[in-house]
């Protein structure tokens, strides 16, 4: 069952679904608009080969802080929220991009936030066929929330867990 924005309103409320910081405007139809953070991590190009073994994803990216940013076409960057969220046992939710973004050719590949998550999201984008300027506060992610028919016997608590601001893939 999707979650509306009434069902939403009492899950923050409650505090079940904690959202931080809380923007009236954020709350949608049947989601959250989240806000791109002040932060970007754009991976490097280069002829070195990445070995997930050795752990060393650091060599490949480049981390920058701003107010806005450019996103080059066919880029893959990684990009934050601004809002921290901690969803409780029983709810999981879906990450896509607002349909403004996908329409001038910027893509987001599926991405879900497991029960039990907590922290800021780290989301990869992908440019389109033009440079595109992003700017830190504006809504830029559609999070649809889903509950689930039962609460997870097995809530999420891996390598993510609590991240704030980009967070570099872990391979272990």
């Amino acid at each position: 069952m999707i979650l509306s924005d009434f069902d939403l309103w009492n899950y923050i409320k409650s505090g079940r679904l904690k959202i931080e910081p809380l923007e009236p405007d954020i709350v949608r139809e049947n989601g959250l608009d989240l806000r791109i953070g002040t932060s970007i991590g754009r991976l490097k190009k280069t002829d070195k080969v990445f070995d997930p073994k050795k752990g060393n994803v650091e060599e490949f990216f480049t981390i920058e802080t701003g107010e806005s940013f450019i996103i080059n076409p066919h880029e893959h960057v990684l990009l934050h929220t601004i809002e921290y969220v901690a969803l409780p046992t029983d709810i999981m939710a879906f990450v896509n991009l607002r349909s403004s973004y996908a329409r001038i050719g910027l893509i987001l590949p599926p991405t879900i936030i497991d029960a039990n998550f907590e922290g800021q999201l780290t989301i990869e984008m992908i440019g389109g066929e033009f440079p595109v300027r992003l700017y830190a506060g504006e809504r830029f992610i559609h999070v649809v929330f889903a509950k689930l028919t039962s609460p997870v016997e097995n809530p999420y608590s891996g390598k993510y867990q609590k991240q704030r601001g980009i967070k570099l893939p872990i391979f272990k």
